[in-house]
């Protein structure tokens, strides 16, 4: 039997005001010339409506990121790349969500799988108080803003949990405009903070935990200095776990009497999957068509990643590394070490393109080629290492490089990398363990 078909809803007033009432224009000038509607005009440019009935928190979220242009790196149609509420699918299938919607915990998962900073707070983990601050800081900028989870039964609105963005803050009478996203029900309005406070802290049956609000904004925090790592490799853990945990321990256990001994000790007690995690250190960026030239951006940070790298070459402990490594006590070939840059470049640039796409895990249908490597001038003149390659999955492709700081040096027994392909050389395994050495902390050598 087909349902009956509906043409928006009243908005129950009160609690709620219609922004475009007379006493929502009113609240919306004084809070104007109060100075807490500076992020309303970023948001209202990119408003949008949430294509299915349950979208609303991805709407919300593709709204936000696109008020603070942040660039999604992939395409939407044609050649533009924008955020739509149809593809942010990384953290859940988005034919579940269409079904079940999307937990408060997945959309902050989502929001900074996409580049953003994100600042999530449920309702049991925080204050009213807390919240008014967060409210008028975020309404006072537009560098923030603020996503809302919330039970629609406490405006006597129809329906149950609801994502919408906060678009505006009046202090004096304490109300906060909603930027509904759901267009086709109900029309942006303003309700008493309190009143959204409330409506936050209830239980998403779905989960059992609070619902709450996330506070989204840009990374300011810059590019790595010398590598960009993932996290999410299997390695990770182990050897921050090692390196942090394990490496004092075994240092406090052993009466060792140089520093070669210490390294020793160090490199031969690595976990197996040691080689994996160097291979992984490196900055991978999606390739759009056409898109044959690193940008300036691009040229500066590799320029100093490559400097930053010949400082470390500098320091005693590189020698001292170096000098291990070329002993016979050191298992070289164990290491990863032997892998020329290509291998390493088809490895990573596969993995990249995965995790670019939200696609973890292999299937039957998908496979990776590398295609070549490059070099390009930097700002200083000096090569950087570009290793392009392909993944190709259920009959789509995707291109990405992987970008390498070179640093000249003589060659020797453990580069392990062709000098006739390329006149620098990538970050080897005698860079890698110095710079982990050095970011130890102090009470690992004390």
């Amino acid at each position: 039997m087909a349902l009956a078909s509906l043409y928006r809803r009243v908005l129950p007033s009160p609690p709620a005001f219609e922004f475009s009432s007379p006493q929502g224009k009113q609240l919306f000038s004084e809070s104007l010339e109060g100075g807490n509607m500076e992020g309303f005009f970023r948001l209202i440019s990119y408003y949008q409506t949430q294509s299915e009935p349950a979208y609303c928190g991805l709407a919300s979220l593709a709204m936000v990121l696109n008020a603070l242009a942040i660039d999604p790196g992939r395409k939407w149609k044609g050649p533009w790349r924008w955020f739509d509420d149809s593809m942010l699918d990384c953290c859940e299938p988005l034919e579940k969500i269409q079904v079940e919607g999307i937990s408060f915990g997945k959309l902050a998962c989502l929001a900074h799988c996409n580049g953003a900073e994100v600042r999530a707070f449920r309702t049991n983990e925080s204050t009213l108080e807390d919240f008014r601050r967060f409210v008028a800081l975020c309404t006072a900028s537009e560098d923030f803003h603020l996503i809302t989870s919330y039970h629609r039964a406490h405006f006597n609105q129809t329906g149950t949990g609801h994502f919408s963005p906060i678009g505006g803050y009046h202090a004096g009478r304490d109300m906060v405009l909603i930027l509904d996203v759901a267009r086709f029900k109900y029309p942006p309005h303003w309700v008493p903070l309190k009143l959204l406070w409330e409506a936050m802290d209830t239980i998403d049956e779905a989960t059992g935990h609070h619902r709450g609000f996330m506070m989204i904004s840009r990374p300011n925090r810059g590019p790595s200095v010398l590598y960009t790592m993932s996290c999410r490799h299997a390695s990770w853990s182990t050897i921050a776990t090692y390196l942090v945990h394990d490496v004092p321990l075994i240092l406090k256990s052993k009466d060792m009497k140089d520093v070669q001994e210490v390294l020793s000790v160090v490199v031969t007690s690595l976990p197996n999957n040691f080689s994996e995690f160097i291979k992984w250190v490196a900055e991978v960026r999606r390739q759009d068509e056409g898109n044959a030239t690193l940008s300036e951006e691009e040229k500066g940070r590799l320029s100093i990643k490559g400097e930053v790298l010949k400082q470390v070459q500098g320091t005693e402990l590189f020698e001292h590394v170096t000098r291990w490594l070329a002993s016979e006590s050191a298992n070289v070939k164990s290491l990863g070490d032997n892998d020329t840059l290509q291998e390493i470049g088809a490895n990573v640039c596969c993995q990249g393109a995965r995790m670019l796409t939200g696609n973890l895990g292999f299937t039957d249908s998908t496979s990776c080629k590398k295609e070549n490597v490059k070099l390009w001038e930097t700002i200083s003149k000096d090569p950087v290492t570009v290793v392009s390659g392909t993944i190709i999955s259920d009959g789509s492709q995707q291109r990405v490089d992987m970008l390498v700081p070179s640093s000249p040096r003589e060659r020797n027994g453990f580069c392990g990398v062709d000098v006739s392909n390329f006149s620098g050389m990538h970050p080897s395994v005698g860079d890698v363990l110095t710079v982990l050495l050095l970011s130890l902390p102090y009470h690992t050598w004390s």
